[in-house]
């Protein structure tokens, strides 16, 4: 029952989902030897997951694009959060990063978690 190994290729990575995959139709119930399996399997495949097909995270200005996108907020509604047109047209044009100021006025209109809104540089100015 316990036939487990590291997974160290994409061969072992196909062969621990194949593995897997049962259990999602019939989850094991728990304390079982399966439901262990189960545990393990999936501990496994995250953390191979996470060393080889790790997903970078979204830049701040991929962030408030796909929030705007989701939500019908338009670039005039970036202005009246941060005060500006022009500054809301440097930061949806790539050409301004995010202040901190104008992070925290977001966070608090939008209720975007200000650590998706900050990457380095993050510019410090009051603005």
């Amino acid at each position: 029952m316990m036939d487990i190994r590291p997974i160290r290729t994409d061969a072992d990575y196909e062969w621990a989902l194949k593995e897997i995959e049962p259990y999602f139709d019939h989850e094991p119930a728990r304390g079982t030897p399966e439901a262990d399996r189960f545990d393990v399997l999936a501990t496994l495949i995250e953390a191979y997951e996470e060393r080889v097909h790790r997903i970078p995270a979204p830049s701040p200005l991929e962030v408030l694009r796909f929030h705007m996108d989701q939500n019908g907020l338009t670039q005039a509604d970036l202005a009246h959060v941060i005060g500006s047109r022009s500054r809301a047209s440097e930061v949806m044009g790539g050409h301004r990063s995010l202040s901190l100021a104008m992070i925290a006025a977001i966070r608090a209109a939008w209720k975007i978690p200000a650590d998706l809104l900050m990457s380095a540089p993050v510019d410090v100015a009051t603005e």
